[in-house]
């Protein structure tokens, strides 16, 4: 594992994850789905938006929320069948969301244009987190050497680590692997504490992360085949040793970057969720196939689903490692949407700092990892796997 990825990290660690709400196309380009039609569009939400109750009033029969759509003045607009008023340039309209999935339609009365859209409402997103981590792969190693002396997986030391802070503040852990690494692949690996895997279910999660640490961007250019290829030898080798139970539909790929046909493998393999830093007007945006505007989009919402490709995309809170353990507690007070916290915090740190063989061993690993989980539960957040709080 290479100085050039603890660079990257060290390079967008702050300032890469700056809320970037300005600059936003109003037209939000390649969002809006429907007639594209040119004299009106919608400002907000857009296609794609996956909804809380930040973004309105819940109701007993729903989510109450604002629609506001450009347009010139003088129209006879409607919004799912309410006159839109028109003020300040805009037109507003309330509309009521009633399902997960919802279609918000805008009509010109008069010429009988229409134009559509469809969010999310999500009903168990609000005051959750997890704690995720990358780059997975010694631990398993060690697991697997001392296959003959562990009488417990949790007798490594690093899995040990997590298993304590998941007993001390009920956090629900996902871990992001590589399928091989200097002198192991996960084909090695005993399948003796399958059961104590499948015991473990309800708080720890394992996916795909990448074919293994370099190079670096893997699958930035990577087609289809190739991504699917070292998807399927990850997840193969999961349901073997662990089981079923451990895996979900949400990772973080290696360096977060891939084409829209990398992303469509990891779709049909099952990754409907993927997770990333979705850095603003940063040379590593980390936000896979997005372009620009979705890419604000995500980064200023924390989550966006691309209803074309049926990929939802979330943002971390936070990279821990990229952080002095001072500045932790200060930059997650830091962080919000619309004046209002995270409404999921994504914890975030890589497997590799834990280990004081490493190069760029952070000795304080376990205090960053406990201050980051203190702050959420001090803030009134629970512990909730990510596909628990965007898939209904």
């Amino acid at each position: 594992m290479k100085n050039t990825r603890r660079e990257f990290i060290k390079r967008t660690g702050l300032a890469g994850l700056v809320l970037g709400t300005p600059g936003i196309r109003n037209t939000m380009d390649g969002m809006n789905t429907g007639n594209s039609l040119q004299k009106f569009s919608f400002l907000n939400p857009v296609d794609g938006d996956m909804l809380c109750s930040y973004d309105g009033l819940v109701t007993k029969s729903g989510l109450k929320t604002k629609v506001t759509i450009l347009a010139p003045e003088g129209l006879d607009l409607s919004v799912n069948g309410t006159k839109a008023d028109f003020q300040a340039g805009q037109y507003y309209a309330e509309v009521l969301l009633r399902e997960y999935r919802n279609t918000i339609e805008m009509m010109d009365v008069s010429s009988g244009e229409k134009q559509s859209i469809v969010v999310f409402w999500l009903k168990n997103f609000m005051d959750k987190y997890r704690l995720s981590l990358d780059d997975n792969i010694w631990f398993l190693k060690d697991i697997s050497n001392n296959a003959g002396v562990y009488r417990s997986i949790f007798e490594n030391p690093y899995l040990g680590f997590l298993k304590q802070v998941h007993e001390t503040y009920g956090t629900k852990i996902h871990l992001n692997i590589y399928y091989q690494t200097e002198g192991f692949n996960l084909s090695q690996l005993t399948d003796k504490y399958k059961g104590e895997w499948k015991d473990n279910a309800g708080w720890l999660r394992m996916s795909f992360h990448a074919l293994q640490n370099d190079p670096d961007k893997p699958y930035i250019q990577a087609g289809y085949d190739v991504v699917k290829k070292d998807c399927e030898l990850v997840t193969e080798q999961i349901r073997r040793f662990a089981g079923e139970q451990l895996m979900g539909p949400v990772t973080t790929l290696h360096w977060g970057e891939a084409t829209v046909e990398g992303c469509r493998a990891l779709r049909d393999s099952g990754y409907t969720a993927l997770a990333g830093y979705f850095n603003v007007d940063h040379p590593e945006p980390v936000s896979y196939y997005l372009d620009d505007v979705q890419r604000r989009r995500v980064n200023s919402r924390f989550i966006w689903r691309d209803n074309r490709e049926g990929i939802i995309f979330a943002r971390m809170a936070i990279i821990i490692n990229t952080l002095p353990l001072d500045q932790i507690v200060p930059y997650l007070d830091n962080l919000g949407v619309n004046s209002h916290k995270p409404a999921y915090a994504d914890l975030m740190i890589h497997e590799q700092y834990f280990y004081p063989f490493y190069s760029a061993y952070q000795p304080d690993y376990r205090e960053k990892v406990l201050t980051s989980v203190r702050w959420a539960v001090e803030k009134g957040y629970k512990p909730a796997f990510l596909s628990e709080c965007i898939f209904s």
